[in-house]
């Protein structure tokens, strides 16, 4: 069999292709349970046990690998702050449901309903929401604060040292470097910020001495709250998107059109599944992975078995207790430079969004719906019926679904 054949072949030689596949989407996948104080241990086990689910639904067929959502991380750090873990997991799977309406409505209607419900200029300012409410707990934890500012973890010039450091490493990664380096700028990062904050005394090793070699993962399970559920469910429109640009991306790199076989009604509840799945289990939500896809085109390797080892090699990872152990020991401000990056880069994508969209945002229909989305969002209103409230990026989603679907259209 060569190595651009996209048929299943479930083979032990490939088991370090596959361990190569992780160790690219590595970085994302922790950053997301260190940012909002889930278990990077279960968030491994639930990327590979939706990876695996997702190849079930789908035949086996497509070669992602589906992780951690970069999507979710302002709900999950409002909704832990606000209700508990426990309760905005009940959020984070019922985000994965509407996935599965999502499939249902194109297996019904065809792929062209997405576009018709979620345009750009719907999806390109909820996307820049996400990335710019969460510009704060970047900053904040940069400058060795935590998240919300409210206390001081690290002396504030060792803290600039620390995350400016790790800000250009991941910057250099993604300018600068060849092959692989190039897909793992976060992970350069977290490493370079890591080995400067240990010379700089900030990194304590009891806890990594004091865990033991092997555990099972911290799992956490959902307890229901209709006002987490209503808060989180909308901000599943942006990674729906996202999603389908995803399939589109594989599928060319692949030369295979994943869009009609297995089908994106398929693809999107796999995912769906993953993420309800990842949730119900104390884990982020799941999404699929461009830098995977990335590697899948640098290595040719387009067999979809590989990412079985790949979820398989997560899974097993899981269950060191001293590698979660490791990862939490990391500082604050080598996260907070990192995010200043990322977090602007989800913005960028957003306004990329309606660029490539070529709307006329000064056409008053789209100004409306673009400029309520953005206050809406940014300015944290909120609106509720008795107990239940719902604001932020979850009331800027429904806000510009809305809108779209009500504000007359000049073109038709």
């Amino acid at each position: 069999m060569t190595t651009g054949s996209t048929e299943y072949s479930f083979r032990f030689q490939d088991c370090l292709l596959g361990a190569q596949m992780l160790f690219v989407a590595f970085g994302a996948l922790v950053l997301v349970p260190l940012l909002t104080g889930l278990d990077p241990n279960v968030a491994l086990f639930t990327a590979g046990a939706g990876t695996l689910l997702f190849q079930v639904i789908t035949k086996g067929k497509v070669p992602v690998f589906l992780a951690s959502s970069f999507a979710f991380i302002a709900p999950i750090i409002y909704g832990a702050q606000t209700w508990g873990i426990p309760q905005t997991l009940s959020g984070l799977a019922a985000a994965g449901v509407v996935y599965l309406l999502l499939a249902a409505l194109i297996r019904w209607r065809g792929v062209g309903v997405l576009h018709q419900l979620l345009p750009p200029v719907v999806t390109g300012p909820v996307i820049m929401v996400i990335g710019l409410i969460l510009a704060k707990v970047a900053v904040f934890m940069a400058v060795g604060k935590t998240g919300d500012g409210s206390a001081e973890l690290f002396a504030r010039t060792d803290a600039l040292t620390v995350s400016m450091i790790a800000l250009a490493a991941t910057i250099a990664a993604s300018l600068l470097g060849r092959g692989i380096l190039k897909l793992i700028p976060i992970l350069v990062g977290i490493v370079t910020g890591y080995v400067v904050s240990v010379f700089l005394g900030m990194v304590h090793f009891d806890t990594i001495s004091a865990a033991p070699w092997f555990a099972v993962p911290n799992f956490t399970f959902p307890q229901w709250n209709w006002e987490a559920v209503l808060f989180i469910v909308p901000v599943a429109i942006a990674p729906a998107i996202e999603h389908f640009g995803d399939i589109l991306a594989i599928s060319s790199v692949t030369g295979k059109n994943f869009l009609k076989d297995p089908g994106v009604h398929r693809t999107m509840l796999g995912d769906g599944l993953a993420t309800t799945l990842a949730s119900c289990l104390g884990g982020p939500p799941n999404t699929t992975y461009s830098e995977v896809t990335g590697a899948v085109a640098l290595t040719r390797a387009f067999n979809p078995a590989i990412m079985t080892w790949a979820a398989i090699t997560a899974i097993l990872l899981a269950f060191v207790g001293k590698l979660g152990a490791c990862l939490q020991s990391i500082p604050a401000p080598v996260m907070g430079g990192i995010m200043i990056l990322l977090f602007g880069a989800i913005t960028v994508v957003g306004i990329n969004t309606l660029v490539r969209a070529g709307e006329d945002l000064m056409q008053a229909r789209n100004l409306a719906i673009v400029a309520v989305i953005l206050v809406f969002g940014i300015g944290g209103m909120s609106f509720g019926v008795s107990e239940v409230t719902i604001s932020g990026i979850g009331l800027a989603g429904i806000t510009g679904v809305i809108l779209n679907l009500v504000l007359p259209n000049p073109k038709e």
